[in-house]
């Protein structure tokens, strides 16, 4: 995942996943430029081990997806597959 793509990720992330991220970039002690609209951060000039944490979180994030909607998927198979015949 390049810069562009993990901008684009974030911006689509939920509010408590990039309040996580706000927290990172914070640890770094990273610039951040702050108005009413939010809070901006220009990613080119992040230092690369804030970077690697916010790859990590966003991996971790995928990873965790990923897992829950299998698990979405197979609760809805067992489901569809037991419970959805009608007793006679």
């Amino acid at each position: 995942m390049n810069i562009i793509e993990l901008k684009a990720y974030i911006e689509k992330m939920k509010k408590n996943h990039q309040v996580e991220i706000l927290r990172i970039l914070k640890t770094g002690e990273e610039k951040l430029n702050e108005n009413k609209s939010g809070i901006f951060v220009n990613l080119s000039s992040i230092n690369s081990s804030t970077l690697e944490n916010i790859y990590s979180y966003v991996t971790y994030l995928q990873t965790q997806e990923n897992s829950l909607s299998t698990i979405e998927n197979t609760k809805d198979s067992y489901k569809n597959e037991f419970f959805s015949h009608e007793i006679n």
